[in-house]
């Protein structure tokens, strides 16, 4: 295994990056920036989605190579042209993305994450090493478990035991609490303060003002791709200020939506479906959604909010029950038929099943109408309506960064969703199935999606939202229900709920 040694001094900068600059497609991503942290610390690195967080810590851990710049490691000048390279100096990252083999277990993740210079030879080797690091840090893991059978937060705890077993001593967590519920999110942030604690440098990439306060010692605010605000300590730290250094500006308020229903346009009786280990995810679950109206289900992670969303869509096989959409059968329909009957899938992981990172802006607006609207002679597609159509929702949807022959990975979170909002919002919708749709998005990001969901349920469609987060359930929804083990366990009329009241339902059913 990799070792790497902390200096002695406590405190001095760990990792620096000097006036850094990078481009993409023509378009300066990092115009000048800054960025340094030191042992021992937890430094916060905030900015709204696209400020360019991610892509200077991806400078940092050598997924790019910076147009200008220069990156020091222990006040050293230092090229880090690979991950490879960045691993040797004991810089490891954990992506908001995770970069896990789904069919793989855990101990052969970590084996083919290590390469011949980690030293790690065998399974054998790489599950003692998970079980040992795992009880070092107090993060737990069956070395011989699927990552396709983990939740959300047992991967990332892989993929941070990964790059600690591979030898890091700067651990950068790109948006961790993105994907994780609040227990798990205040949990992890516990974790982070006990790794700074043992000499490790920890950089925290967030855009909750929260986080920064609570659990960081220093910050740093970028914006538009500049540090707007640099090595700023977070003790008595006004997040008033702080709030403006990120956004630059202030943001409308979300309008409360009312209800108008009309009629039913999906109805679901008594629906089971099973989990991936043959457990009940759905058990007997029936609603009703009308159009016009948002239905709101909250609900702790895990508790088959996923199976729902996948049986809606068509990804997953009910064992039992009807789905009417439109009034139509559609429980054994294909996923191609129910999008014929308006049905659209926000995903709550927008490039695992709603994007395809490699593809460009393009082809993933493009492809659920690749059979028709793109379709030419001898199966040739349409390519200069593809380009103009993702000029026109490039403008309409305001993503920034976008152009039709960029890759949608190179967009931020928030971007990402606007693309996979512009293509599933569209003059066909009739129900749109959302989970976690601001999942990882800064607070104006949030808002663009908030206002594309209103605005289509105002012009008649029906919305199921799917969220753990209890602030969005309230604030968009019309109306509320609670799941629990794969079951509705309590509705009510938005007017009528409160957070108290959904989480003693979430508690007393949990």
């Amino acid at each position: 295994m990799i070792a790497v040694a902390v200096p002695d001094r406590e405190g001095g900068v760990a990792l620096a990056l000097h006036r850094v600059s990078k481009s993409f497609d023509g378009r300066k991503v990092l115009d000048d920036a800054r960025f340094a942290v030191r042992w021992g610390e937890v430094h916060a690195l905030l900015g709204e989605n696209g400020a360019g967080k991610s892509t200077i810590m991806n400078v940092a851990t050598g997924v790019y190579i910076a147009d200008t710049g220069v990156t020091e490691i222990d006040g050293v000048a230092t090229r880090i042209a690979s991950p490879i390279e960045a691993s040797r100096h004991g810089i490891g990252m954990v992506h908001q993305h995770f970069r896990l083999v789904n069919r793989f277990t855990v101990a052969e993740n970590i084996l083919l994450a290590a390469g011949p210079e980690a030293g790690i030879r065998n399974l054998d080797q790489a599950a003692r090493l998970v079980a040992a690091k795992g009880s070092e840090v107090g993060l737990g893991i069956d070395p011989a478990a699927r990552v396709c059978d983990l939740s959300v937060a047992e991967r990332q705890r892989v993929e941070i035991l990964k790059v600690l077993i591979l030898g890091a001593r700067i651990v950068i967590l790109d948006e961790p609490t993105a994907v994780l519920s609040d227990q798990e999110a205040t949990s992890l942030l516990r974790f982070t303060r006990g790794l700074a604690d043992t000499g490790h440098a920890v950089v925290l990439i967030t855009h909750k003002l929260r986080e920064v306060v609570g659990h960081s010692d220093r910050v740093t605010v970028m914006r538009g791709g500049r540090t707007v605000l640099a090595d700023c300590p977070t003790t008595g730290l006004d997040e008033a200020e702080l709030a403006r250094q990120m956004i630059g500006e202030r943001v409308a308020p979300l309008r409360h939506l009312e209800a108008h229903p009309g009629a039913p346009r999906l109805v679901v009786r008594d629906l089971t479906v099973a989990r991936a280990d043959g457990g009940k995810g759905v058990d007997g679950l029936s609603l009703e959604l009308r159009g016009g109206e948002i239905l709101g289900i909250a609900g702790v992670g895990g508790n088959g909010q996923q199976q729902l969303a996948d049986c809606l869509i068509g990804l997953a096989t009910a064992s039992r029950g009807e789905i009417q959409l439109m009034g139509r059968p559609v429980v054994a329909a294909s996923v191609a038929a129910r999008r014929g009957g308006g049905l659209r899938m926000i995903p709550s992981d927008r490039f695992a099943s709603g994007l395809i990172g490699d593809m460009s802006v393009a082809e993933n607006l493009a492809m659920t109408h690749l059979a028709g609207r793109y379709s030419r002679w001898k199966g040739f597609l349409a390519r200069g309506r593809m380009r103009r159509d993702a000029r026109a929702a490039i403008t309409t949807f305001n993503i920034a960064g976008a152009t039709p022959e960029r890759r949608a990975r190179l967009l931020s979170g928030g971007n990402a969703q606007k693309l996979l909002l512009s293509r599933e919002v569209d003059s066909e919708l009739t129900v749109l199935v959302a989970h976690s749709p601001t999942r990882g998005l800064d607070v104006k990001a949030c808002q663009f999606v908030h206002g594309a969901i209103q605005d289509s349920v105002a012009a008649g469609a029906a919305c199921l939202l799917i969220s753990d987060d209890l602030e969005e359930i309230l604030s968009l929804s019309t109306r509320i229900a609670v799941m629990s083990r794969g079951r509705l366990v309590g509705e009510f009329p938005a007017r009528e709920a409160t957070a108290e009241k959904l989480g003693l339902l979430m508690m007393n059913h949990a």
